[in-house]
């Protein structure tokens, strides 16, 4: 008996320890990854439910973390939520406004994560440049303390227009983010050099807060070798909305 209650001890703490030293970065890009190979990705949709708030507040310190993370997990969950019904599609204010994303002990709407984490705390159609009125705590303490514009080409919301899927990484974010950015805005620009006129993705006219304006956008569209100038005029192409799943990309390493 005294045997057994020590294996069971043993056994009992080693279990503790090996939830507690979950990467749940890698658990998020695990899940994409198994997405995208057409493999399972049960085991990781449940231990991001069993996750704890202390837990990924624990992991997810630096900006670059938390970005990655909660793009991973966005970009995933809006392929397994079409895969598996994709009329939630034809009303898209309730797909993206519905609370369906188990995350540390919360259930989460894809609204929460983009404009509440990731873009930190800001109103879905303000433009870019207000801030929402009330946030709960949870999103006050797993947001980012600074948001990166760039994220607007890594978000994928099943939509044709959207930019491709890729696993992103804390430790290489500013390159992936980079590579994506650049060949996204590539496809999705056009620039007549008579006019010095660009027309790019409307996501930009958006969210243009977050650019910087439209002034931040040219000099965006400019820095990236997009156009050859910075535009003086910049218009916008309509949003295909059509659904498009399984639209990978791999990021050159």
């Amino acid at each position: 008996m005294k045997q057994f209650l020590i294996f069971f001890f043993f056994l009992s703490a080693f279990t503790f320890k090996a939830q507690n030293d979950l990467d749940y970065s890698q658990v998020s890009k695990d899940l994409l990854q198994n997405i995208m190979d057409d493999t399972s990705y049960e085991k990781e949709v449940h231990l991001l439910a069993e996750s704890s708030l202390d837990e990924l507040i624990n992991e997810l310190k630096t900006d670059q973390q938390k970005t990655a993370f909660w793009v991973n997990v966005y970009n995933a969950f809006i392929q397994i939520s079409l895969t598996e019904n994709p009329s939630l599609y034809k009303d898209k204010g309730a797909f993206f406004s519905k609370e369906r994303i188990e995350i540390a002990g919360e259930i989460l709407s894809f609204d929460d994560i983009e404009h509440g984490i990731i873009r930190k705390s800001k109103i879905k159609l303000g433009l870019g440049y207000l801030p929402k009125w009330f946030v709960s705590d949870w999103e006050r303490d797993l947001r980012v303390k600074s948001m990166d514009w760039r994220i607007h080409f890594a978000l994928n919301c099943g939509a044709k227009s959207c930019p491709p899927l890729a696993v992103y990484s804390s430790e290489n974010l500013n390159k992936e983010f980079d590579f994506m950015t650049k060949e996204y805005l590539k496809e999705q620009t056009t620039y007549d050099n008579e006019t010095k006129t660009a027309k790019s993705v409307v996501l930009i006219s958006w969210f243009r807060g977050d650019f910087g304006g439209i002034s931040g956008a040219k000099k965006i569209l400019f820095d990236y070798k997009i156009t050859p100038d910075k535009p003086r005029n910049l218009g916008f192409k309509s949003y295909d909305w059509t659904l498009l799943l399984k639209n990978y990309r791999t990021i050159p390493k």
